[in-house]
This record gives C-alpha cells, sequence and structure tokens, in this order.
C-alpha cells in the first residue's frame, strides 16, 4: 500500500512540476529531513502509526485533490505570474507533497510495537515502550514514556527513544542510578518504577 502511496505522489508531482522546478527543491528538502533521522528502523506505536497513516491518507485521499481542484481554476483565470490563487496554491501543494513524501518514507520503514504487548525480561529492563518513574537528588519525582521519534511530547512525558533522557535510561532495573547531563547540569538519577501500557 505504500508503494502504491509513492507511485500515486510521483505521479501527481510529476503533473504540476512541469512549469518549475521549484517542487523538486521542496522534496529535496524533505529528503534531507529524513537523512537527518536514524532510517534503520522507526519505532512507533500503534497509536503513533494510526495517526501518521490518518494523516497520509487524508493529504492523497482530500486536501490534495481539492487543492488541486482549486489550482486549475486559479490557472483558468488567466497571468499566472500575478494570479494570488495559484501562487499560494501551488506554494501549498508543495508543502503537502513534501510532507506526503516524509509521511510515506517513515511510514515505510515502520516498526510498530505495542508497549501493552511487551513481555519484558526478568528483571524488567527499561526499553522502548517503557513508562519508567524516576527520581532526582532532590527526591524529585518525575514519570516518562519513551516512543517513537514522530510521536514525541516532551511537555507531556512522551520522550523519543534517541534523546539523551532516553538513552541513559535504556537497558536500566529498578532501583539503578545514572548520571544524565540536564540543562541544569550533571545529575543522579534513580529509577523507581518500569511499566509496559497503554501511553495515552
Amino acid at each position: 500500500m505504500l508503494l502504491l502511496y509513492r507511485k500515486i505522489v510521483i505521479i501527481m508531482s510529476k503533473a504540476f512540476t512541469k512549469e518549475d522546478n521549484e517542487n523538486d527543491d521542496e522534496l529535496e528538502a524533505a529528503d534531507a529531513e529524513l537523512q537527518a533521522l536514524p532510517n534503520k528502523k522507526n519505532y512507533i506505536t500503534p497509536k503513533g502509526f494510526a495517526k501518521m497513516r490518518d494523516e497520509l491518507h487524508l493529504l492523497l485521499n482530500k486536501t490534495r485533490p481539492d487543492l488541486t481542484q482549486v489550482i486549475a481554476w486559479a490557472a483558468s483565470n488567466g497571468d499566472r505570474s500575478e494570479n494570488a490563487d495559484y501562487i499560494y496554491g501551488k506554494r501549498k501543494l508543495r508543502e503537502i507533497d513534501r510532507r506526503i513524501r516524509f509521511l510515506s518514507k517513515r511510514l515505510e520503514i515502520a516498526e510498530v510495537i505495542d508497549p501493552v504487548l511487551v513481555n519484558p525480561s526478568k528483571p524488567v529492563k527499561v526499553q522502548f515502550g517503557a513508562t519508567v518513574t524516576f527520581s532526582n537528588e532532590e527526591g524529585i519525582k518525575k514519570t516518562i514514556s519513551i516512543m517513537g521519534i514522530d510521536e514525541t511530547e516532551p511537555s507531556k512525558g512522551k520522550i523519543s527513544w534517541i534523546s539523551p533522557l532516553a538513552k541513559v535510561l535504556l537497558n536500566q532495573e529498578v532501583g539503578d542510578a545514572v548520571s544524565f547531563k540536564s540543562p541544569k547540569g550533571e545529575e543522579e538519577l534513580e529509577v523507581l518504577k518500569i511499566e509496559y501500557k497503554e501511553i495515552h
């Protein structure tokens, strides 16, 4: 299915690049963005995968087709060089194509891991999908969930598995202490609890 999405994107993109090569620049920028991410495996939770898949489906089947109709209408109104609707539509189309390309490639290498179905080792260690409670030297507790790169929300305690904090916590057990370089400086953290549960 994802290969079909990519073919659709390429065909639709070619239809709009006959007039200029700006779309190529946007697609190259999307590739550069992807190259900055680990490309071996894209670990992601089922919810994160579904959210990205639904966004891609909406872009391909609703947003992009609707916009191409607007662009076609704007193009029929005369001089394209001074046609604001046409110029804006083309710019927006490039943004959508860039996002479609990004989502397609990320979903293509996705490896879905459901934290609820993880059968942790004994003793339980911190792995992808873990919800970890730890405390610092001052006894302040914090709980975070280790998730995919494309589904992080640090303000809600959802951090990427390649983030500095996740890296120091991975493979640790309850009772382990780790050193973490935070913006405040070197901190000593103690793992208090490790859970594998649904992440909201």
